[in-house]
């Protein structure tokens, strides 16, 4: 059995329970934005793929941010392509390069081969998971076991896994993607089912593992049409959520569905079944807490370029989003939760000193917005 938390702040947002204030992550938190990780990179070979694959790194790494900021969630460091890869696409990251599969998916006979793959590919993963979450373990001020903060565990959806595979890397038009799509959709339909069952599978396993969360990126499902949307990016990313473990210990773990561009959609993102619909920038939270009322918890949506700017602009901004989602607790007393992120993934140009801030100014607002009217 794993010790109780020492902050659920962030379980207890994403359940819409009361917090003393609103809790705080970053997409992308453990990454290239943070000298150490620089450096730990270096010790990996200089490959995203060797820190990933190294438990121990993976580990280092996912603290890293955790250990500098006064965070209240870790993220397993790790690709969203690693389900592909498990199931024989020749992932590779060339220098200076983004991800670059060997063998995409591109005609009938690529797609008869597909297959969910055996999760002990997937092994350095899991046990990732479970060394991230020994990590975290501490001791509080009466000497007793706790948890640091809770541990995210995630994957890609399987259209925007279907993207990479059938694309080969990342795209601009995602023409070749859409082609088939519109050309053949008896065969995109076959990769999603594939992908959604495998999704499903490494979640579930990440939760067996000691993920008390996951996370499900629809990265690019905004570059759907609507209809599209729905027919091959929703309704498998439905599948995953309903396929999902909910509770592990005799705790509810919490599921987060995100879709860069999904404005459009928010009403119907939210009723896949998710607990924690994220929202990129474009999104008014105010407006989006009005439509999806006591259905979901809400996570966003700063953006990421915000950080670039002065500390009392980050501030400002930071504040903005606080106030358009309003004070959490409704008339009537209920709660509608808040995790406050980035609209997608911090740049890797970010001056940590501007996370420092953003950090402080949504925990002492958050807290403000909590205070007796």
């Amino acid at each position: 059995m794993w010790p109780p938390l020492q902050n659920d702040c962030f379980l207890r947002a994403c359940l819409r329970q009361p917090t003393e204030y609103t809790p705080l992550w970053l997409m992308r938190q453990a990454g290239r934005y943070l000298p150490e990780y620089k450096a730990t990179r270096v010790k990996a070979g200089n490959s995203f793929m060797g820190l990933a694959t190294n438990v121990e790194y993976a580990t280092e790494v996912t603290l890293q941010p955790l250990d500098r900021f006064p965070l209240d969630a870790a993220i397993l460091f790790s690709d969203i392509l690693t389900v592909p890869d498990a199931m024989g696409l020749g992932l590779s990251f060339g220098a200076g390069e983004g991800p670059r599969f060997a063998r995409p998916v591109r005609d009938e006979a690529a797609v008869a081969q597909l297959a969910v793959p055996d999760m002990d590919k997937l092994r350095y993963v899991f046990d990732a998971v479970t060394s991230i979450r020994r990590a975290l373990i501490t001791t509080d001020g009466e000497g007793r076991r706790v948890g640091r903060v809770p541990l995210i565990g995630f994957s890609g959806s399987p259209w925007t896994l279907a993207c990479y595979m059938v694309e080969g890397a990342g795209s601009d038009d995602y023409r070749l993607v859409k082609t088939l799509l519109y050309s053949r959709p008896d065969l995109m339909h076959r990769i999603l089912a594939v992908n959604a069952a495998a999704v499903t599978a490494y979640l579930n396993t990440q939760i067996e593992a000691g993920a008390q969360a996951v996370m499900i990126f629809d990265s690019w499902g905004g570059v759907l049409a609507d209809g599209a949307f729905q027919r091959f990016s929703l309704d498998y990313t439905r599948r995953v959520v309903q396929g999902l473990q909910r509770e592990k210990d005799g705790q509810r773990v919490p599921c987060i569905v995100f879709t860069k561009g999904g404005g459009p959609w928010l009403d119907e993102i939210a009723s896949v079944g998710a607990d924690v619909v994220g929202l990129d920038w474009t999104v008014n939270l105010g407006r989006a807490r009005q439509l999806v009322g006591d259905r979901v918890a809400l996570q966003g949506n700063l953006d990421p370029n915000v950080l670039f700017a002065p500390d009392e602009a980050v501030a400002r901004e930071a504040v903005a989003v606080l106030d358009s989602f309003g004070r959490p607790q409704r008339p009537d007393g209920g709660w509608d939760g808040h995790v406050f992120n980035l609209g997608h993934g911090i740049s890797q140009h970010t001056p940590p000193e501007r996370v420092a801030t953003l950090v402080e100014a949504v925990h002492s607002h958050s807290r403000a917005l909590r205070s007796p009217v």
